[in-house]
């Protein structure tokens, strides 16, 4: 597995975890067309890659994301200006819901800005970690858009009801706010504690096996167009799959020998 060449992602990968830097501090990370297809090339890159056991996303420089780059957005020029902003928008869209089924536990630590399409990557991940002070929301509509491709993945994470007051009102909120309305896992005062959280969390991820981590989000992206019948069904075949493989043998005799699992030391 090697990972893409990229201009506005910082990568590291090191002992089974990928961390993503946005690096485009000066636009306070703002998403343009070139930095979206650089995160979709990072995680098809390791789509199939089962010795990466983690993806954390952050920011540099002051804040995690702000969105869109509506100034770039707004400079596209060519024959079908229309055309090329559903284009933008749409392939958004897209790299939420590959991110989104990613088959790696998907880690966000957050400060500053997280908003609009930010606020959509909060939502999107396993497990958000966000700061006190961190501001976030949907704003789009108080500049005249829709939050359009967030929504799906805003109303998944905090329900309908929450979400249509934030769209329709435009609202930002601080972290105390984003963590009591269920967008954030992980409340801390600083980025200092942000680390110590993140350390925490990748210590419990190690713990699981990581094709048991991918078959239960392939369970859990299923809730949300299949019958019980039919879930049920996949949950019975995956937890087959999964005690009948490699791992389920190793994870069943350990615990008889009270021991941790091969992938717990790795």
């Amino acid at each position: 597995m090697s990972l893409p060449e990229t201009q506005h992602l910082a990568l590291d990968q090191t002992d089974g975890v990928l961390v993503v830097t946005f690096d485009r501090a000066d636009v306070s990370n703002a998403l343009n067309i070139d930095m979206v297809e650089e995160l979709a090339a990072t995680f098809a890159a390791v789509s199939d890659d089962r010795e990466v056991r983690a993806i954390v996303l952050r920011g540099a420089g002051r804040h995690f994301c702000a969105g869109a780059d509506l100034k770039s957005i707004g400079a596209v020029s060519g024959d079908d200006p229309h055309a090329a902003v559903i284009a933008f928008n749409r392939r958004f869209g897209e790299v939420l819901a590959q991110i989104d089924r990613a088959p790696q536990a998907v880690v966000v630590v957050a400060h500053g800005a997280a908003l609009g399409g930010g606020f959509g990557l909060l939502c999107v991940a396993d497990i958000t970690i966000l700061t006190r002070d961190a501001v976030t929301g949907m704003p789009e509509t108080r500049l005249g858009l829709p939050a359009a491709q967030i929504m799906p993945f805003a109303v998944k994470r905090i329900g309908i009801t929450v979400t249509r007051r934030i769209a329709v009102c435009g609202l930002r909120f601080d972290g105390a706010e984003a963590y009591r309305l269920g967008v954030a896992h992980e409340l801390v005062d600083d980025l200092a504690a942000a680390d110590a959280a993140l350390e925490k969390v990748i210590t419990d991820i190690r713990a699981c096996a990581p094709g048991a981590n991918a078959a239960s989000k392939r369970l859990l992206a299923a809730l949300d167009g299949r019958s019980m019948d039919a879930l049920a069904d996949a949950a019975a075949e995956a937890f087959a799959d999964c005690l009948l493989s490699a791992e389920g043998a190793e994870g069943t005799q350990a615990f008889r020998e009270k021991r941790a699992p091969q992938w717990a030391n790795k």
